[in-house]
C-alpha cells in the first residue's frame, strides 16, 4: 500500500478500531494461544473487551512460527479491514542462539561483530514469526548497582552511539520489506533511564538539560540516524515529568527537533504508572498526557481504549492525534510487508533449520571470546599449559546459568559448560572438579572437598559469579561484591598455596575486593551466552588471546559510585603526590580512582608505545589534525591492541571532562611486529553543549591523550584558533 491508501484505510476505521490499534497486549489475550509467562510489570484487571482484542494492533511476547501463524490467521479472519497484527518481543542479545550480554559485547569494541549478532538474532526471530524487537537498549550507565546495566554497552556516549547504530543496522538491514529475515528495531529507553537515582530500577532521574543532551541523548540519536523504526519511552521521570507523558521530550526533542516519524511505544504499563508517579489523577488523565506527548502505542494498560474516545468527544484531544498515531503504526506494518503477506517470514520448516544452527553458534562463540576481559595475570598464570593438572572449583564450574537476563528463547541446558569444554581441551593434563560452594551458600563439606581436590592440582581455576537473577530488570543491588559464600571459598582455598586463576560470570561491574587481591589471575567472562563455556575455555588455554577492554569502570567500592572516566575536575583537585592533604576533593578511606578504569584490559602478550606524533600544534575550523603512534608487540605471541584516543578541552564556557573518547584503532600484531595507529581529529569533534544549549567549540588549549586505556596515556597539546 502507498501512503494515500493507508490514509484512506484510517478514514474507514471507526474510532474504536483506531484506539484498539494503539493497544498492545500479551499473547494470552488472543484466540489460539495458551501462553503463561512471568510478568515484568504490574498486571491488573484490564477490563479489555473482546472487540478491542479483535481490533488491537500488536502482540507482545509470543514466538514460534506455527503459534504466530495460527494467531495471525485467526485474527485476519475476524479483521473487518484486513489489518494484520504486529508481533514483538524482547530479543536483546539473541533469540535462541544467545550472545554475550550487551555489556560484554561493548567490551569487544567490535561493532561489526555486534552488527552480525543482531542480524542473526533477527534471522532466528523472523523465521519464528516475530516482526519487532525491543532492542537495542542504548541507555548510558554510570552506576553498576542498576540491574539493567547488563543491557547497556557502557558509560561512554561515543562508544554507545557506535554500538547503537551497529545493532540497528544488524536488526533492520537496508529494507525491511525486501529482507523478510530482518526485524524492525525499537531503541530504548527514551530517555536517560540509566541515570536512575541510587541505581534503583524504575527510580527518578533528575539532571540538567545540558547534561542530558551532552551524555545521555547521543546514542538514541545515533540509532535514529541509523533508521530505527521504533522508540520506547522509559519508566523514569525526566525533569519531574514521567517520560510517557513528557511532551518536551517526546514531541519537542524526538519528533520536532530530531524529525522522528516512526512509532513511539510506552514501556510496560508506563502510561498508567503516571498515576503512581503523581503526574496523573486517573487513567483518563494518563491517556490525555500520553497521547498529547505523542505516544502511539500503549503496552499492557487500557488507558487509551477506555478513555481516548471520550476525550475526543469532549474536545480535549483532537482526533487528528489518534489518526497520526494509527497511520504511523500502519506505515510500519506496510514497511514490514504485512499487508501483502501477514505471515511474513514465519515458517516452521525453515525455523527448524535456522534457529540455533551451528553457523549461528559459531558467531556467538567468537563474540564471547572477544568479550572476555583479562583483568589480572601475575606471573603469567594464564594461559593454562596443555599438560596442566587443574582443580576447577566453584558454583559456575559446571553451571549452565551463563546466558544472563533477557535470554529470550535461550535454554540454559543448551549452553556449553566451562568444565566440559575445559576437560576437552586439556587432553594432556587433567581437570578435577569440586563444587566448592553454591552461589549464595557454603558448607564445611564443600570446603573440605574443594581443599582435597586443590591439594592434588598444580593450579586452581575458580569459576565464580552472580546467578542470572542477580542482574537484569528488577535486579538492582546495594552490595556489588560477590556473595559472601564465594568470598569465603576464595579465602579457604588461598591457604592451599596454589596459584589461583578466577573466572567471573556476571552481569555488572563488581567490587572485586576479596577476589582480585586473592587471585593471581582474573578473567571477566560476563554472561557469555550459548557457547560461553567453549569460548572461555579457549581463552583460559590460550587458543584465543584475550583482547577485550572494559566499557565501564570497576569501582573500588560501592561508596565511590558513580565513578566514571569522563568526570569533571574540581576547584580543589587531589594532587596524587600530596595524598595527605585534607582540604581537597578526596576520600579519607579510598582512592578517588576506580579499581579498573574504562578501556582497561590485558593480553597474553605485551605492547610498547612509541612517541605520540601530532601534525600541528594548532587546529583551525577547516583543517584537521593527524595523530599517530607506533605500537610494537614486544611479547612472544600474536595479539590485538586497542589504541584509544582521548581529548581534553582544558578551558570551556562550562566545565569540560578530564578526557573524552574520540576514537580507537585495533592493531593485530604478530610477535615483534609494529603497527601505526592513525587518527584524524577535526573541529566538529571538539564541540559541546554550552550553557545556552548551543552546540559549538571554544578556542583555546586542548590535550590529546593516546594509550591503552583511559588512565595510561601519552599527552600532547594543541590550540584551536
Amino acid at each position: 500500500m502507498n501512503n494515500e491508501q493507508l490514509l484512506d484505510l484510517v478514514k474507514q476505521m471507526t474510532l474504536e478500531e483506531k484506539t484498539a490499534q494503539l493497544l498492545q497486549l500479551t499473547a494470552n489475550f488472543y484466540e489460539g494461544t495458551n501462553v503463561e509467562g512471568q510478568i515484568t510489570g504490574p498486571m491488573e484487571e484490564m477490563g479489555i473487551t473482546e472487540q478491542s482484542v479483535d481490533a488491537s494492533g500488536s502482540i507482545l511476547g509470543l514466538s514460534g512460527a506455527q503459534a504466530i501463524i495460527d494467531v495471525q490467521q485467526a485474527y485476519m479472519n475476524k479483521s473487518r479491514l484486513g489489518i494484520p497484527l504486529l508481533f514483538m518481543a524482547d530479543v536483546v542479545h539473541g533469540f535462541k542462539t544467545i550472545f554475550p550480554i550487551p555489556l560484554a559485547i561493548g567490551c569487544s569494541w567490535d561493532t561489526e561483530l555486534a552488527e552480525k549478532s543482531a542480524e542473526i538474532a533477527a534471522r532466528e526471530s523472523a523465521v519464528s514469526g516475530l516482526h519487532v524487537t525491543f532492542a537495542p537498549m542504548v541507555d548510558l550507565v554510570r552506576d553498576p548497582r542498576w540491574g539493567r546495566v547488563m543491557e547497556t554497552t557502557g558509560e561512554d556516549p561515543y562508544l554507545n552511539s557506535l554500538f547503537a547504530a551497529a545493532f540497528v543496522r544488524g536488526y533492520q538491514g537496508d529494507n525491511l520489506k525486501d529482507e523478510p529475515d530482518r526485524l524492525a528495531a525499537c531503541v530504548k529507553h527514551f530517555a536517560a533511564y540509566g541515570a536512575a537515582e541510587g541505581g534503583r530500577d524504575y527510580n527518578t532521574v533528575d539532571m540538567s538539560e545540558r547534561n542530558l543532551r551532552e551524555y545521555y541523548l547521543p546514542a538514541y540519536k545515533a540509532a535514529l540516524d541509523a533508521g530505527v523504526e521504533m522508540v520506547m519511552t522509559s519508566f523514569n521521570t525526566v525533569d519531574g515529568i514521567p517520560a510517557s507523558g513528557n511532551e518536551k521530550l517526546m514531541r519537542g526533542i524526538l519528533r520536532d527537533e530530531w524529525g522522528f516519524d516512526g512509532v513511539l511505544i510506552s514501556d510496560w504499563a508506563s502510561i498508567r504508572e503516571m498515576i503512581a508517579h503523581g503526574a496523573a489523577e486517573d487513567d483518563r488523565e494518563a491517556a490525555y498526557r500520553a497521547i498529547r506527548a505523542g505516544v502511539d502505542m500503549e503496552m499492557m494498560t487500557p488507558c487509551y481504549v477506555h478513555h481516548l474516545p471520550e476525550l475526543i468527544e469532549s474536545g480535549e484531544v483532537e482526533e487528528e492525534l489518534i489518526d497520526e498515531a494509527v497511520l504511523r503504526i500502519l506505515q510500519l506494518k506496510e514497511k514490514l510487508g504485512l499487508f501483502d503477506n501477514p505471515l511474513r517470514a514465519a515458517d516452521p520448516e525453515r525455523e527448524r533449520e535456522i534457529v540455533f544452527s551451528k553457523e549461528h553458534r559459531q558467531v556467538s562463540y567468537e563474540l564471547a571470546t572477544k568479550s572476555a576481559v583479562l583483568l589480572k595475570n601475575d606471573d603469567s598464570v594464564l594461559p593454562l599449559q596443555p599438560d596442566a593438572n587443574v582443580a576447577l572449583i566453584g558454583p559456575f564450574a559446571q553451571s549452565p546459568d551463563i546466558l544472563g537476563w533477557w535470554s529470550c528463547e535461550g535454554v540454559k541446558e543448551d549452553a556449553v559448560k566451562l568444565g566440559t569444554a575445559l576437560q576437552e581441551r586439556l587432553t594432556g593434563g587433567k581437570v578435577q572438579f569440586a563444587q566448592g560452594s553454591n552461589v549464595h551458600t557454603i558448607t564445611a563439606e564443600q570446603i573440605a572437598e574443594a581443599l582435597e581436590v586443590a591439594s592434588k592440582a598444580d593450579l586452581i581455576v575458580l569459576a565464580l559469579g552472580e546467578d542470572s537473577e542477580m542482574s537484569g530488570e528488577g535486579g538492582s543491588r546495594t552490595d556489588i561484591r560477590l556473595p559472601a559464600a564465594q568470598l569465603e571459598l576464595i579465602k579457604q582455598l588461598k591457604v592451599a598455596g596454589k596459584p589461583i586463576a578466577t573466572v567471573i560470570f556476571n552481569g555488572r561491574p563488581l567490587d572485586l575486593h576479596g577476589v582480585i587481591d586473592e587471585s593471581d589471575a582474573v578473567l571477566e567472562a560476563w554472561f557469555p551466552g550459548s557457547e560461553g563455556g567453549a569460548a572461555i575455555a579457549d581463552v583460559l588455554t590460550g587458543v584465543v588471546n584475550p583482547s577485550a577492554r572494559l566499557t565501564m569502570s570497576f569501582p573500588q567500592s560501592v561508596g565511590q559510585i558513580p565513578v566514571y572516566y569522563n568526570h569533571f575536575n574540581t576547584g580543589r583537585p587531589l594532587n596524587p603526590e600530596k595524598t595527605e592533604e585534607r582540604y581537597v576533593s578526596k576520600y579519607i578511606d579510598s582512592p578517588n580512582e576506580p579499581l579498573l578504569p574504562f578501556g582497561y584490559g590485558l593480553s597474553y602478550t605485551s605492547f610498547s608505545y612509541g612517541d605520540l606524533e601530532v601534525s600541528s600544534n594548532e587546529m583551525t575550523a577547516d583543517e584537521s589534525l593527524s595523530i599517530q603512534v607506533r605500537v610494537t608487540n614486544t611479547g612472544d605471541r600474536a595479539g590485538v591492541e586497542t589504541v584509544q584516543l582521548y581529548v581534553r578541552d582544558v578551558t570551556g564556557e562550562v566545565v569540560r571532562p578530564m578526557r573524552e573518547l574520540k576514537g580507537y584503532v585495533k592493531l593485530a600484531l604478530a610477535p615483534g611486529e609494529s603497527g601505526t595507529a592513525t587518527f584524524t581529529l577535526n573541529e566538529e569533534q571538539l564541540r559541546y553543549h554550552h550553557s545556552d544549549l548551543s552546540y559549538r567549540s571554544d578556542r583555546g588549549e586542548f590535550h590529546i591523550l593516546v594509550g591503552a586505556n583511559s588512565r595510561d596515556t601519552q599527552k600532547k597539546s594543541f590550540r584551536l584558533v
